[in-house]
């Protein structure tokens, strides 16, 4: 078994750091085009006999060190009752986006083996189809991005309707994210009992807030989220993109095994900052490097590499794999990482 993500979860010694992507089963693979030509986005996430199928892409076709279960971290507020369209060219949209506090009332607690069994289906069954080649990742949406979507209705740069809601009806934004916090920790349990090995949490707003709100009104729920995930045994990775500034914070709120870095913060910035904590990290090349030519992303990936260093480091993207990445490119990021090898010398220049 391929068991270097796990390892490198704990922070043991590796030859090497594990290689994974976000969105690594997506639009930039002809092959995953080709089962979406049959099917909507929706449906695919809702079978899980085709959610499966286009999970393995990445470990067969890439040569990927982990496995992460293909579905979308708003399958929880569509649990919660909200209808969720989502359309070519437009992305996620609920028609009907909460406003009033009656409207949160209204959610419908999430038992996730009878409303989300769709997914520990694909969860088991993608367990099953792996045997042991590599590790599986399950996922789910932090509190305030998954708020962020249900008030505004749609993704936008700036989520101002969403976050008029922490100013003008803090009560109501609370309840939200206390309902969502106990939903989003008792999804991640599921996970891990249908046979996900990792989870991940994507707090893929955290940046549209300021410091006060973030620690207010985002910081508090991600970490109850995360604290009922641990409890379930496997280990947690939390990724606030766009709050690079607290990532001491995050590790200190949330226990996390491992902190994703985005692209904005520096791999030495980010070693400095979570120094204090038993904590690895995960990430972060820019992922329009993948543009690069070949030889260029082998040289940044690598030096990538070096600059987290080799103690707890998970390689990824700073953010998901973009839909006009060329395979071959992404092949050489993995290959780069492939190519790699914590020798004697190395570790010491590092110190």
């Amino acid at each position: 078994m391929n068991d270097l993500l796990l390892r490198a979860l704990r922070r043991e010694t590796v030859s090497r750091p594990p290689v994974w992507m976000m969105r690594q089963a997506g639009r930039y693979l002809p092959e995953y085009r080709a089962v979406r030509a049959k099917s909507d986005f929706l449906t695919m996430c809702r079978t899980p006999e085709l959610a499966v199928e286009v999970t393995l892409q990445p470990v067969d076709l890439i040569g990927v060190d982990a496995a992460i279960i293909f579905s979308d971290i708003l399958v929880i507020p569509e649990a919660m009752g909200m209808h969720l369209t989502l359309d070519e060219g437009i992305g996620p949209q609920f028609p009907t986006p909460l406003r009033e506090p009656a409207d949160v009332e209204r959610l419908r607690t999430v038992v996730p083996e009878e409303r989300l069994d769709y997914m520990l289906a694909a969860l088991r069954m993608a367990r099953r189809a792996l045997d042991g080649r590599v590790p599986l990742i399950g996922f789910a949406g932090a509190p305030w991005t998954l708020a962020a979507y249900m008030v505004e209705g749609r993704g936008t740069k700036q989520f101002a309707v969403a976050k008029r809601m922490l100013f003008e009806q803090p009560a109501m934004a609370h309840a939200l994210l206390d309902r969502l916090a106990v939903a989003v920790g008792d999804f991640l349990v599921a996970q891990v009992s249908a046979g996900a090995q990792v989870v991940q949490l994507f707090d893929s707003w955290a940046g549209a807030l300021a410091p006060d709100e973030f620690r207010a009104f985002g910081l508090p729920y991600l970490a109850r989220a995360a604290r009922r995930a641990r409890e379930a045994g496997a280990p947690v990775i939390v990724f606030a993109p766009g709050a690079g500034w607290a990532l001491d914070e995050i590790a200190a709120a949330t226990g996390a095994d491992a902190i994703g870095v985005d692209w904005h913060t520096a791999p030495a910035a980010a070693r400095r900052q979570l120094a204090p904590f038993p904590v690895a990290m995960q990430g972060n090349l820019d992922p329009c490097a993948l543009y690069a030519a070949p030889s260029e992303i082998r040289a940044r990936t690598q030096a990538m590499i070096r600059q987290f260093g080799p103690t707890g480091h998970i390689v990824n993207l700073g953010h998901g794999i973009l839909p006009d990445v060329p395979p071959a490119h992404a092949r050489a990021f993995v290959d780069a990482v492939k190519e790699w090898e914590w020798t004697p010398e190395r570790v010491a220049a590092c110190r």
